[in-house]
């Protein structure tokens, strides 16, 4: 390859990894054209990219970059999977993809989080955290369950005396009212 084509290549590689601070590494070998396809179509479903990528081309592309570290010593066939909401998420997916029995061949091989790099197992490990998603409704539930708690300490009390002065209301209204005089008997005559 000539050393034109190389920074061309080098150059639409940056552009595709522009603001990307957290990929995988996975393993791609040996799988069919038709599971790859399909692989590719459900990573595309969720919004994650999948690039097969020479290593010594990647390694100048992501140089000085968040990226970097997940190409250092990299060896053997490899495609970068980047996307989704967070790296959790991305890598539930890959590590889901990993273990189906249909896609057999396809193996995490690593990646990099937030600058530092993953092995096969770490990748493992940060599938099993919890999402953004989840961790955002956890940590509203533990702001809102104070608050919920709160509401109901002052609204309880509050709808008990509300409670007691009605009935007291009531009580007052049916002493107040005139008592029904009988009817005056008919003269007799």
């Amino acid at each position: 390859m000539s050393k034109y084509v190389k920074d061309l290549v080098t150059k639409d590689l940056q552009q595709r990894f522009r603001g990307v601070n957290d990929a995988l590494l996975v393993s791609v070998a040996g799988l069919s054209a038709i599971k790859n396809y399909e692989l590719r179509k459900q990573l595309r479903s969720q919004d994650i990219h999948l690039l097969v990528v020479k290593n010594s081309m990647v390694r100048r592309a992501t140089e000085g970059t968040p990226l970097a570290a997940a190409f250092h010593q990299a060896e053997g066939s490899l495609a970068v999977v980047w996307g989704s909401t967070d790296i959790v998420s991305l890598a539930k997916s890959i590590t889901k993809f990993a273990e189906d029995k249909n896609f057999a061949p396809l193996q995490t091989r690593g990646g990099v989080m937030d600058g530092a790099r993953l092995t096969a197992a770490q990748v493992k490990e940060v599938s099993s955290w919890p999402s953004r998603e989840e961790q955002l409704s956890l940590l509203v539930g533990q702001i809102l369950g104070p608050g919920a708690k709160l509401a109901a300490q002052l609204l309880g009390p509050g709808g008990a005396l509300a409670s007691q002065i009605k009935q007291k209301s009531e009580e007052d209204e049916k002493q107040e009212e005139p008592a029904e005089e009988p009817a005056a008997a008919p003269a007799a005559g």
